[in-house]
Protein backbone atom coordinates (compact mmCIF):
# COMPACT_ATOMS: atom_id res chain seq x y z
CA UNK A 1 0.00 0.00 0.00
CA UNK A 2 1.66 3.22 -1.19
CA UNK A 3 0.94 6.62 0.32
CA UNK A 4 2.09 10.21 0.07
CA UNK A 5 4.88 11.08 2.54
CA UNK A 6 4.15 13.80 5.06
CA UNK A 7 7.80 14.60 5.76
CA UNK A 8 8.77 15.83 2.27
CA UNK A 9 9.79 19.49 2.41
CA UNK A 10 11.23 20.18 -1.06
CA UNK A 11 11.17 18.90 -4.62
CA UNK A 12 8.21 17.70 -6.68
CA UNK A 13 5.34 16.81 -4.34
CA UNK A 14 2.32 14.61 -4.97
CA UNK A 15 -0.21 17.42 -4.54
CA UNK A 16 -2.71 19.23 -6.77
CA UNK A 17 -2.72 16.42 -9.31
CA UNK A 18 1.06 16.45 -9.73
CA UNK A 19 3.14 13.29 -9.82
CA UNK A 20 5.38 12.94 -6.79
CA UNK A 21 7.07 10.52 -4.40
CA UNK A 22 5.34 7.77 -2.46
CA UNK A 23 6.29 5.62 0.52
CA UNK A 24 5.30 2.20 1.79
CA UNK A 25 5.19 0.68 5.29
CA UNK A 26 8.45 -1.20 4.75
CA UNK A 27 10.74 1.83 4.82
CA UNK A 28 10.91 2.43 1.06
CA UNK A 29 10.68 5.75 -0.78
CA UNK A 30 9.42 5.67 -4.38
CA UNK A 31 10.70 8.60 -6.43
CA UNK A 32 9.09 8.90 -9.88
CA UNK A 33 11.63 8.92 -12.69
CA UNK A 34 11.47 12.04 -14.83
CA UNK A 35 10.92 11.32 -18.50
CA UNK A 36 13.92 13.29 -19.73
CA UNK A 37 17.61 12.63 -19.06
CA UNK A 38 17.26 13.50 -15.37
CA UNK A 39 15.59 10.20 -14.55
CA UNK A 40 18.12 8.01 -16.33
CA UNK A 41 20.98 10.12 -14.97
CA UNK A 42 19.88 9.56 -11.39
CA UNK A 43 19.55 5.81 -11.92
CA UNK A 44 23.01 5.72 -13.50
CA UNK A 45 24.47 7.64 -10.59
CA UNK A 46 23.09 5.27 -7.96
CA UNK A 47 24.28 2.25 -9.92
CA UNK A 48 27.80 3.58 -10.44
CA UNK A 49 28.12 5.11 -6.96
CA UNK A 50 27.17 1.93 -5.13
CA UNK A 51 29.49 -0.23 -7.22
CA UNK A 52 32.52 2.10 -7.31
CA UNK A 53 35.30 0.70 -5.09
CA UNK A 54 36.75 4.22 -4.71
CA UNK A 55 33.78 5.23 -2.54
CA UNK A 56 34.62 4.32 1.08
CA UNK A 57 32.06 2.44 3.17
CA UNK A 58 32.10 5.25 5.71
CA UNK A 59 30.60 7.56 3.07
CA UNK A 60 27.91 5.20 1.79
CA UNK A 61 25.88 5.76 4.97
CA UNK A 62 25.30 9.39 3.97
CA UNK A 63 23.37 8.34 0.87
CA UNK A 64 19.95 6.67 0.78
CA UNK A 65 20.13 2.91 0.21
CA UNK A 66 19.34 2.15 -3.44
CA UNK A 67 16.94 -0.73 -4.07
CA UNK A 68 16.76 -0.41 -7.86
CA UNK A 69 13.74 0.66 -9.89
CA UNK A 70 10.15 -0.51 -9.94
CA UNK A 71 7.05 0.26 -11.98
CA UNK A 72 4.15 1.23 -9.72
CA UNK A 73 0.99 3.30 -10.02
CA UNK A 74 1.80 7.00 -10.13
CA UNK A 75 0.52 9.28 -7.39
CA UNK A 76 -1.48 11.40 -9.85
CA UNK A 77 -3.60 8.45 -11.00
CA UNK A 78 -2.11 8.46 -14.50
CA UNK A 79 -1.25 4.75 -14.35
CA UNK A 80 1.96 2.78 -14.14
CA UNK A 81 5.21 4.74 -14.00
CA UNK A 82 8.85 3.79 -13.29
CA UNK A 83 10.16 4.84 -9.88
CA UNK A 84 13.48 4.81 -8.08
CA UNK A 85 13.14 2.69 -4.95
CA UNK A 86 15.22 4.20 -2.16
CA UNK A 87 15.50 4.05 1.58
CA UNK A 88 12.88 6.22 3.25
CA UNK A 89 15.30 8.07 5.52
CA UNK A 90 12.46 9.32 7.73
CA UNK A 91 10.84 5.90 8.28
CA UNK A 92 12.56 5.35 11.63
CA UNK A 93 11.16 8.59 13.04
CA UNK A 94 7.68 9.15 14.45
CA UNK A 95 7.39 12.83 13.56
CA UNK A 96 10.70 14.31 12.41
CA UNK A 97 11.80 17.88 12.01
CA UNK A 98 13.38 18.12 8.55
CA UNK A 99 15.58 20.64 6.75
CA UNK A 100 16.59 20.43 3.08
CA UNK A 101 19.66 22.51 2.16
CA UNK A 102 20.65 22.76 -1.51
CA UNK A 103 24.44 22.92 -1.66
CA UNK A 104 26.56 24.99 -4.04
CA UNK A 105 26.66 28.57 -5.27
CA UNK A 106 26.03 27.21 -8.77
CA UNK A 107 23.21 24.70 -9.28
CA UNK A 108 23.54 24.16 -13.02
CA UNK A 109 25.85 21.59 -14.56
CA UNK A 110 28.36 22.42 -17.34
CA UNK A 111 26.56 20.59 -20.17
CA UNK A 112 23.17 22.20 -19.44
CA UNK A 113 21.26 24.12 -22.10
CA UNK A 114 21.26 27.91 -22.10
CA UNK A 115 17.61 27.97 -21.02
CA UNK A 116 18.30 25.67 -18.08
CA UNK A 117 21.36 27.67 -17.02
CA UNK A 118 19.31 30.88 -17.09
CA UNK A 119 16.55 29.25 -15.04
CA UNK A 120 19.02 28.04 -12.41
CA UNK A 121 20.97 31.29 -12.38
CA UNK A 122 17.78 33.28 -11.80
CA UNK A 123 16.98 31.10 -8.77
CA UNK A 124 20.53 31.25 -7.48
CA UNK A 125 20.50 35.05 -7.63
CA UNK A 126 17.21 35.55 -5.76
CA UNK A 127 18.12 33.07 -3.03
CA UNK A 128 21.16 32.78 -0.78
CA UNK A 129 22.94 30.31 -3.09
CA UNK A 130 25.46 32.71 -4.62
CA UNK A 131 26.04 34.71 -1.44
CA UNK A 132 26.26 31.85 1.07
CA UNK A 133 27.03 28.85 -1.14
CA UNK A 134 23.81 27.11 -0.14
CA UNK A 135 20.11 27.79 0.30
CA UNK A 136 17.37 26.35 2.48
CA UNK A 137 15.01 24.67 0.01
CA UNK A 138 12.55 23.25 2.51
CA UNK A 139 11.87 23.09 6.20
CA UNK A 140 9.45 21.45 8.59
CA UNK A 141 9.68 22.16 12.29
CA UNK A 142 7.77 19.91 14.66
CA UNK A 143 6.82 21.23 18.09
CA UNK A 144 5.98 19.38 21.27
CA UNK A 145 2.93 17.16 21.43
CA UNK A 146 2.15 18.87 24.72
CA UNK A 147 1.26 22.04 22.83
CA UNK A 148 -1.41 21.19 20.28
CA UNK A 149 -1.60 24.78 19.03
CA UNK A 150 2.00 24.73 17.88
CA UNK A 151 2.60 21.25 16.47
CA UNK A 152 4.41 22.15 13.27
CA UNK A 153 5.55 24.92 10.97
CA UNK A 154 6.44 24.49 7.29
CA UNK A 155 7.21 27.77 5.50
CA UNK A 156 6.50 28.00 1.78
CA UNK A 157 9.07 28.53 -0.95
CA UNK A 158 8.39 32.24 -1.16
CA UNK A 159 9.31 32.70 2.48
CA UNK A 160 12.59 30.82 1.97
CA UNK A 161 13.71 33.15 -0.82
CA UNK A 162 15.93 36.17 -0.20
CA UNK A 163 17.20 34.90 3.13
CA UNK A 164 20.15 36.82 4.55
CA UNK A 165 22.90 35.26 6.63
CA UNK A 166 21.03 36.40 9.76
CA UNK A 167 17.82 34.78 8.50
CA UNK A 168 19.58 31.47 7.86
CA UNK A 169 21.11 31.64 11.32
CA UNK A 170 17.63 32.14 12.74
CA UNK A 171 16.17 29.18 10.83
CA UNK A 172 18.99 26.91 11.97
CA UNK A 173 18.40 28.07 15.55
CA UNK A 174 14.66 27.40 15.21
CA UNK A 175 15.45 23.95 13.86
CA UNK A 176 17.04 22.94 17.17
CA UNK A 177 14.58 24.69 19.49
CA UNK A 178 11.86 23.24 21.70
CA UNK A 179 9.65 26.30 21.39
CA UNK A 180 7.97 27.26 18.12
CA UNK A 181 8.65 30.97 17.51
CA UNK A 182 7.13 30.84 14.01
CA UNK A 183 3.87 32.49 15.06
CA UNK A 184 5.60 35.27 16.96
CA UNK A 185 8.38 36.96 15.02
CA UNK A 186 9.70 38.52 18.23
CA UNK A 187 10.02 35.18 20.04
CA UNK A 188 13.49 33.82 20.70
CA UNK A 189 14.42 30.25 19.72
CA UNK A 190 15.58 28.51 22.90
CA UNK A 191 17.93 26.14 21.02
CA UNK A 192 17.16 23.43 23.58
CA UNK A 193 18.35 20.66 21.27
CA UNK A 194 21.42 22.39 19.82
CA UNK A 195 23.94 20.17 21.65
CA UNK A 196 22.06 16.92 20.99
CA UNK A 197 21.35 17.63 17.32
CA UNK A 198 24.22 19.77 16.05
CA UNK A 199 26.85 18.75 18.63
CA UNK A 200 28.27 15.52 19.99
CA UNK A 201 30.16 12.70 18.33
CA UNK A 202 27.09 11.64 16.31
CA UNK A 203 25.65 15.10 15.71
CA UNK A 204 25.08 16.98 12.48
CA UNK A 205 28.39 18.85 12.67
CA UNK A 206 30.51 15.70 12.97
CA UNK A 207 28.60 14.07 10.12
CA UNK A 208 29.12 17.10 7.89
CA UNK A 209 32.82 17.20 8.79
CA UNK A 210 33.18 13.56 7.76
CA UNK A 211 31.54 14.37 4.43
CA UNK A 212 33.84 17.39 4.06
CA UNK A 213 36.94 15.20 4.45
CA UNK A 214 35.74 13.05 1.55
CA UNK A 215 34.87 16.00 -0.66
CA UNK A 216 38.33 17.43 -0.05
CA UNK A 217 39.84 14.45 -1.88
CA UNK A 218 37.15 12.85 -4.07
CA UNK A 219 37.38 13.62 -7.79
CA UNK A 220 34.91 10.97 -9.03
CA UNK A 221 31.72 13.04 -9.16
CA UNK A 222 30.59 16.65 -9.22
CA UNK A 223 27.31 17.12 -7.37
CA UNK A 224 25.18 19.89 -8.88
CA UNK A 225 21.80 20.83 -7.37
CA UNK A 226 22.11 18.20 -4.62
CA UNK A 227 20.86 18.67 -1.09
CA UNK A 228 21.91 17.90 2.44
CA UNK A 229 18.92 16.54 4.34
CA UNK A 230 18.94 16.87 8.13
CA UNK A 231 16.37 15.05 10.30
CA UNK A 232 15.73 14.39 13.98
CA UNK A 233 12.77 13.63 16.25
CA UNK A 234 12.11 15.96 19.20
CA UNK A 235 9.73 13.71 21.08
CA UNK A 236 12.17 10.80 20.98
CA UNK A 237 14.98 12.99 22.28
CA UNK A 238 12.73 14.36 25.03
CA UNK A 239 11.97 10.79 26.06
CA UNK A 240 15.64 9.88 26.09
CA UNK A 241 15.51 7.63 23.02
CA UNK A 242 18.63 7.46 20.89
CA UNK A 243 16.46 6.67 17.86
CA UNK A 244 15.53 10.35 17.65
CA UNK A 245 19.10 11.45 16.99
CA UNK A 246 20.11 13.54 14.02
CA UNK A 247 20.74 11.97 10.63
CA UNK A 248 22.40 13.60 7.62
CA UNK A 249 21.79 12.34 4.09
CA UNK A 250 22.67 13.62 0.64
CA UNK A 251 19.76 13.48 -1.81
CA UNK A 252 18.79 14.42 -5.39
CA UNK A 253 21.34 13.25 -7.95
CA UNK A 254 19.75 13.97 -11.32
CA UNK A 255 22.52 16.43 -12.17
CA UNK A 256 25.63 14.64 -10.92
CA UNK A 257 28.38 14.60 -13.57
CA UNK A 258 31.78 12.99 -14.02
CA UNK A 259 34.38 14.71 -11.84
CA UNK A 260 37.11 14.13 -14.44
CA UNK A 261 39.79 14.04 -11.76
CA UNK A 262 38.99 17.48 -10.31
CA UNK A 263 37.86 18.48 -6.83
CA UNK A 264 34.20 19.50 -6.64
CA UNK A 265 34.89 23.00 -5.31
CA UNK A 266 31.31 24.16 -5.89
CA UNK A 267 29.85 21.55 -3.53
CA UNK A 268 32.78 21.64 -1.12
CA UNK A 269 32.55 25.42 -0.77
CA UNK A 270 28.83 25.30 0.01
CA UNK A 271 29.33 22.47 2.47
CA UNK A 272 32.07 24.41 4.27
CA UNK A 273 29.76 27.43 4.49
CA UNK A 274 26.98 25.36 6.07
CA UNK A 275 29.49 23.85 8.51
CA UNK A 276 30.59 27.37 9.53
CA UNK A 277 27.01 28.41 10.28
CA UNK A 278 26.38 25.35 12.44
CA UNK A 279 29.75 25.66 14.19
CA UNK A 280 29.03 29.30 15.04
CA UNK A 281 25.63 28.40 16.52
CA UNK A 282 27.21 25.68 18.65
CA UNK A 283 29.94 28.05 19.83
CA UNK A 284 27.70 31.01 20.68
CA UNK A 285 26.32 31.36 24.23
CA UNK A 286 22.89 29.86 24.74
CA UNK A 287 21.55 33.13 26.14
CA UNK A 288 22.16 34.90 22.82
CA UNK A 289 19.12 33.43 21.13
CA UNK A 290 17.38 36.52 19.76
CA UNK A 291 18.44 37.17 16.21
CA UNK A 292 17.42 40.21 14.20
CA UNK A 293 16.21 39.15 10.76
CA UNK A 294 14.76 40.80 7.70
CA UNK A 295 11.85 38.39 7.56
CA UNK A 296 10.51 39.25 10.99
CA UNK A 297 7.42 40.85 9.52
CA UNK A 298 6.87 38.26 6.80
CA UNK A 299 3.77 36.17 6.66
CA UNK A 300 5.32 32.83 7.56
CA UNK A 301 3.24 30.13 5.84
Amino acid sequence: MLKIPNHQVAGHKAIDGMIGPLIDDSGNFYKPLQNDDRGSNEVSFYESFNSDPRVPNSILKYFPIFHGTKIVNASDGSGLHPHLVLQDVASSYTNPSVMDVKIGSRTWYPEASEDYIKKCLDKDRVTSSIILGFRVSGLKLVGSAANEDDLSWQPDRKFLQNLSAEDVNLLLSKFVSSNMPSKDAAACPDRAFVDKVFGGSNGVLEQLLELKKWFEVQTIFHFYSCSVLMLYDKESLLNGKSSGGAVVKLVDFAHVVDGKGAIDHNFLGGLCSLIKFISDILASPHDQNCISNNNGTKDEH
